[in-house]
């Protein structure tokens, strides 16, 4: 068993998405001497599983700011990561039903204020762009022509070699199996091969594996890990680039899956991929062994719902499945913030929104390292504070939609 030592100013444990983009984002502050410490290869948990819609339509401003701040990064990967990303700009639709007319608007109302571009779209318009539609239920939709879908995969690993092109190391293999603290201070990480690596300022963005971690220093992260499963279609015809589509009607969401051959725009008669919506009730599951298939009635679910808003879709069959987890809180929003342990730090529990706002996220948490605090008045970090569940001042949409609880 090594009993070696290394030394770095910043040690980021998780090397998932919201981890290497953390590492970029010190980077891009001037903070270098940073290890990550992944304890499988880069985006091999749950960044890999993401459904990768990438939407600016948040009730909570701060949300919808760090995703249209994010947008930047995503619209010009190669400039600002040095490679693409897998990012398709199909656009984004979300449709409401009569009871939820009032909170799309205010809603969107909050968006434009912090920068979003969202516009009301019309029924015709929409039936345009989805022409296998259903849409009758609907009486109003927003359109962000800015949305659509990326690879969070791919992202992870462009974030991962842009930080290690500025100087950070990459340690993969490597578990660390506890937070190193001396009295109420951080000074380091233990690893699963008995060495070491010290450092003041630790950054937790291991999902729900934080959780033990923060635990055995008496630090609560209230995380349900939830299994959610994805459904993808073969529609039997060419559907040419349609936009996502979140339904929030039937609570359901849909996109196209590009080939390798489609470009940035669309799909080309790729497959659909179908998520719900709906998390009403979570199916809690070990992130470590969990079923990575759909089950039959979530294909039953799938069936009918997609059945029912896209009758234009006649000879439509199922291609494939699989699932991955989400670290879900009580209010399916993430914590981004300090803990009670001087240095250490939490980005975890995203709740399925990780990747939209993945950029963001690092910038916040190196804001934090940093400054202590957001240098953006549209991301307060109190927002996301941990502090929050204990104190029941939990992180809620001013305007939510009917039936369709906190993701939107």
């Amino acid at each position: 068993m090594s009993t070696s030592t290394d030394t770095a100013e910043v040690v980021v444990v998780g090397g998932g998405l919201e981890g290497c983009a953390t590492a970029w984002a010190l980077a891009e502050r001037g903070v270098t001497d940073v290890v990550i410490v992944e304890r499988s290869t880069v985006g091999d948990g749950g960044t890999g599983k993401s459904s990768g819609v990438v939407r600016c339509h948040y009730g909570v401003a701060s949300l919808a700011a760090m995703a249209t701040q994010a947008l930047d990064v995503f619209e010009n990967a190669e400039e600002v990561l040095g490679t693409d990303v897998g990012f398709h700009q199909t656009g984004y639709v979300v449709g409401v039903g009569p009871q939820n007319v009032e909170a799309l608007h205010a809603s969107m109302a909050n968006q434009r204020a912090v920068g979003v571009r969202t516009e009301d779209i019309d029924r015709a318009e929409v039936q345009r762009l989805w022409p296998v539609a259903d849409l009758e239920p609907f009486a109003a939709f927003a359109w962000e022509e800015r949305g659509g879908y990326g690879d969070a995969y791919q992202t992870a690993q462009a974030f991962a070699a842009a930080a290690r092109r500025a100087g950070v190391r990459l340690r993969q293999g490597t578990t660390v199996t506890g937070i190193l603290s001396a009295g109420e201070e951080v000074t380091g990480v233990q690893l699963a091969n008995g060495s070491r690596i010290h450092s003041r300022r630790v950054v937790l963005a291991a999902g729900p594996w934080s959780v033990p971690l923060l635990a055995a220093h008496g630090v609560d992260l209230p995380i349900t890990v939830h299994r959610e499963q994805i459904v993808l279609i073969d529609p039997g015809q060419d559907l040419g680039p349609v936009p996502v589509f979140s339904d929030l009607v039937s609570l359901q969401y849909v996109r196209s899956e590009a080939s390798a051959a489609t470009g940035n725009r669309g799909s080309g008669g790729g497959e659909i991929l179908f998520g719900n919506s709906d998390l009403a009730e979570l199916e809690p599951a070990d992130p470590d062994r969990y079923s990575n298939q759909a089950s039959s009635d979530f294909l039953d679910l799938a069936v009918e719902k997609v059945g029912t808003r896209f009758p234009g879709l006649e000879n439509a069959s199922i291609a494939s499945t699989y699932a991955g987890c989400y670290d879900v809180t009580p209010d399916f929003n993430p914590a981004i913030s300090e803990t009670p342990v001087d240095g250490l730090f939490v980005a975890a529990g995203f709740s399925g929104h990780g990747f939209k706002i993945a950029p963001s996220v690092g910038r916040l948490v190196a804001d934090l390292v940093v400054d202590g605090k957001s240098r953006d008045v549209d991301i307060p970090e109190s927002d996301f504070r941990l502090s929050r569940f204990a104190e029941g001042d939990l992180l809620r949409s001013p305007h939510p939609y009917v039936g369709a609880g906190q993701m939107r």
